[in-house]
């Protein structure tokens, strides 16, 4: 059998939940990942965890030119990311849009929709240049339907539908830009939103089981297709 190719898989927001659980996943597959969190404490103890050729950076991908610094790091010692995981995200309190205080409902579009274009600013012209590798922009089921009380999430994740339709039709043949709904994981994100319900849905390891497998199989023929992890 020929040998197996090593990806390289950066991934915002790895220091919890979903991209902390797929980070784990992705390195016991064998591949190099290549995260970022905001908790200094968090990426802390997955750099003393896990050793080279894996790397975890504290990054606020809100401000550009932090995403900027790191992706020069990274894109120097690895080279354009086969996997580009833009995950990282926040939900505001569960309220009415007219009860949201505008700081708050200013910082969920800064991370969830400024963080993602910082990063494919800085990430994917040199993705573009070796003309491969897979984006893809987490979504949500609340980027395709909405719900109360979580209207700036919702708003967010539509967002990045567009963006990343709009994105797929700028790319060169052999590269793919795909928003992905994960599904509906039992994180401290949807324990915010739902409660003591949220313990009904799975964990974010139990997910990642299933999700890291599909999303290697990601390719080019995807490129601009609404997919989510549950359908599959």
């Amino acid at each position: 059998m020929p040998p197996k190719t090593v990806k390289v898989v950066v991934i915002t927001g790895a220091t919890r939940g979903l991209g902390r659980a797929m980070a784990e996943r992705f390195m016991e597959a064998g591949h190099t990942v290549l995260g970022c969190g905001r908790g200094h404490a968090e990426v802390a103890r997955l750099t003393r965890k896990f050793a080279k050729p894996h790397e975890f950076s504290t990054v606020d991908v809100s401000r550009d030119e932090a995403v900027q610094d790191w992706a020069k790091r990274v894109l120097h010692e690895h080279g354009a990311p086969d996997l580009l995981i833009n995950n990282a995200a926040l939900v505001n309190r569960n309220a009415p849009l007219w009860k949201v205080p505008p700081d708050e409902f200013q910082r969920v579009m800064d991370v969830n929709v400024v963080g993602v274009a910082n990063c494919i600013r800085h990430f994917v012209p040199a993705m573009v240049a070796k003309k491969s590798g897979v984006i893809v922009n987490f979504s949500s089921g609340w980027g395709r339907s909405t719900s109360p009380e979580v209207a700036p999430y919702c708003a967010t994740k539509w967002a990045i539908e567009g963006l990343t339709a709009a994105l797929a039709q700028e790319l060169p043949s052999g590269m793919a830009a795909i928003p992905l709904n994960p599904g509906i994981i039992n994180t401290e994100m949807l324990q915010s939103c739902f409660g003591s319900s949220a313990a009904n849905y799975p964990s974010a390891e139990e997910w990642s089981r299933k999700a890291v497998p599909f999303l290697l199989k990601l390719g080019s023929k995807y490129n601009g297709k609404q997919l989510s992890v549950m359908d599959e």
